[in-house]
C-alpha cells in the first residue's frame, strides 16, 4: 500500500484556497467531523475538491448523478447542492456503516431528498440501474482495483455528453511504478488507458497536492 505524504506548505495553501475561495459550510465540516468520529478514514475529498465537483454539476446542467463510493456523504452532499431541486443522486456504498452515516449528514444539510444510497457492491448495484434513466454525471471514487470496471459502467449508464470525474488517478507517482502498490495501482492504471483508448470517451488528468498528497483526477466526456 501507498503510503501517501504530504508537505506542510501544500497544506496550508489548500486551508488558504478553502478558507477565502471556497468557503464550506458547517454542514460540510459536520460530515467531516462525522467521519472521523465513526472511525472512517479521512479519505474523503478536500473541499477545494468538493466545490469543483458542485460546480461540474451546476456548469455541465446535470439533473442526474451517479456516485460510486459514498463514505460520509461529503462529496455527494456537494453535488446534491449543484442539483436542481428535484434532481437526483444515486450513490453506491458498499458498508452499512458508512451508508448510516452519510444519510444522516444528507438529510441534516437539507439534501436527503436528493440523494438515494445503494448499500452493497457497486459492481452488483451498477447492473440494476440499466434501462433507467441515463446520469449525466459520474463521479469514481472508490477501490481502485476495479476503476476500470467503474468506467465502463458510467459509460454504459450514461449518453453523449456525459461528464465522468475519477479520483485518485496519480496516487503518489505508482501510475509510474504500480509494483509500489499491486492492490492499487494496476488498476488506476488500467482506468487511465481506457480513458486514452476507449473511442467512446474524450478525456484528461490533472495532478494535485494538498491534504491528500501527490495525487489527481481524471475527466472524461462521453462521445
Amino acid at each position: 500500500m501507498i503510503e501517501h505524504v504530504t508537505e506542510p506548505g501544500w497544506v496550508d495553501v489548500e486551508r488558504y484556497l478553502t478558507d477565502v475561495v471556497v468557503h464550506p459550510e458547517p454542514a460540510h465540516q459536520r460530515a467531516v467531523a462525522s467521519a472521523m468520529e465513526a472511525g472512517m478514514p479521512a479519505i474523503e475529498v478536500a473541499p477545494n475538491a468538493g466545490k469543483l465537483l458542485r460546480m461540474l454539476v451546476q456548469m455541465s446542467g446535470a439533473r442526474r448523478v451517479l456516485e460510486i463510493g459514498t463514505l460520509a456523504g461529503f462529496s455527494s452532499m456537494w453535488m446534491a447542492q449543484g442539483l436542481p431541486d428535484d434532481g437526483r443522486i444515486v450513490t453506491c456504498e458498499y458498508l452499512r456503516k458508512h451508508a448510516d452515516v452519510a444519510r444522516a449528514n444528507l438529510d441534516s444539510a437539507g439534501v436527503g431528498h436528493k440523494v438515494d444510497i445503494r448499500v452493497g457492491a457497486a459492481l452488483d448495484t451498477l447492473p440494476t440501474l440499466a434501462g433507467q434513466e441515463a446520469f449525466d454525471f459520474v463521479f469514481i471514487d472508490a477501490d481502485k482495483e476495479n476503476d476500470a470496471n467503474y468506467l465502463d459502467w458510467a459509460i454504459r449508464l450514461g449518453h453523449p455528453g456525459t461528464v465522468i470525474v475519477m479520483d485518485n488517478v496519480i496516487w503518489d507517482g505508482a501510475i509510474l511504478e504500480p509494483g509500489r502498490d499491486e492492490t492499487n495501482a494496476p488498476g488506476i492504471v488500467k482506468a487511465l488507458e481506457m480513458m486514452g483508448q476507449d473511442p467512446r470517451l474524450d478525456a484528461t488528468a490533472i495532478q494535485t497536492v494538498g491534504s491528500k498528497g501527490w495525487d489527481g483526477f481524471a475527466i472524461a466526456r462521453v462521445r
